[in-house]
């Protein structure tokens, strides 16, 4: 037994003989490396320390400017005044007028027509009437002289020959010659612009803030009314699935379109399709995150769409 304990102590005693060498060489190979390697090592160990704080910074800015592009606007960049509820009243009746559509049974739904400072949106299938609306609305707001339309156009569904039929609506006892004076002074305060994706419509509303921050009058006539037909065709596009940025620009357009109409105290009206939802029934398109962007949501069905058509037949 004494034996077996004196072997045991000794197979210790060269177990941590040999770990002491092992040690002591790893010890020597470190001490032993050149200068220059480790100055090599040092500066690897600086540029890529470097490296990893510019790439850091870039990736940063780069989030950054990407986020001042996709979405300037989701937060207020100034602090709107307090205002009292006589104050709001006192501006809703001297200032927040109402713009007509040209369209009776429209105006009726609407309370007195398209109201200033507000976005109304005209949803509706294919063909039921909605560029009608527009078209006759920038006519009507022209012709009594309430200031300027600017009408965006994202479908190619602006018809100069729809504006001339309802202008021979409004003045059937004119002579030629005068309804032809009155049509160039309502196409010459409209003005249109093709748009066909979001970032165009997006650089295009930046610009209608700006302009009119600086300036009351655009072309001798104040800008009342805004339109965009269809804000749904550049929008969808982009939206959709597990991506968040579509939906970031989609909150972009809409806060800068309710922000133009409030602060500039413009009416702004948009157009929207149906989409099929549950059970085969349709739907606007846009989903529940655009729902709380219009003031006022007007649902046509293809029996307006009937009564248009009418209307075009007896103009012609």
């Amino acid at each position: 037994m004494h034996a077996y304990y004196l072997a045991r102590k000794d197979w210790k005693r060269s177990i941590l003989l040999i770990k002491c060498q092992v040690v002591q060489k790893v010890a020597s190979e470190s001490d032993n490396e050149s200068a220059g390697t480790k100055r090599k090592k040092a500066k690897a160990e600086e540029s890529w320390g470097d490296w990893q704080v510019e790439d850091d910074l870039m990736m940063d800015t780069e989030k950054e400017d990407f986020k001042s592009r996709l979405a300037p606007d989701v937060t207020p960049n100034r602090q709107l005044p307090w205002l009292t509820g006589i104050e709001l009243l006192s501006d809703t009746n001297q200032n927040k007028h109402f713009l007509p559509t040209g369209l009776e049974g429209i105006d009726a739904l609407l309370g007195g027509g398209l109201r200033q400072g507000q976005v109304t949106e005209i949803v509706g299938p294919s063909s039921s009437g909605k560029t009608q609306v527009c078209l006759s609305s920038a006519t009507h707001v022209v012709d009594r002289n309430f200031g300027m339309v600017l009408y965006l156009d994202t479908s190619n569904s602006f018809s100069p020959f729809r504006i001339s039929c309802f202008v021979n609506q409004l003045h059937p006892s004119l002579p030629k010659e005068l309804k032809e004076t009155s049509l160039q002074t309502i196409m010459s305060n409209i003005y249109c612009q093709s748009v066909f994706d979001i970032f165009a419509l997006l650089d295009l509303l930046h610009h209608v803030e700006t302009t009119l921050k600086h300036t009351v009058k655009l072309g001798g006539s104040k800008l009342c009314l805004l339109i965009v037909d269809s804000v749904s065709s550049v929008i969808a596009p982009v939206i959709g699935g597990k991506n968040s940025q579509g939906w970031c620009m989609m909150a972009s357009v809409g806060v800068l379109l309710k922000r133009i109409a409030y602060e500039h105290n413009i009416a702004v009206l948009v157009t929207n399709h149906m989409v099929g939802g549950e059970n085969g029934t349709l739907k606007p398109a846009l989903g529940e995150s655009w729902k709380g962007i219009p003031h006022i949501r007007l649902l046509l069905s293809h029996g307006f769409r009937s009564y248009c058509q009418f209307c075009d037949w007896q103009l012609k």
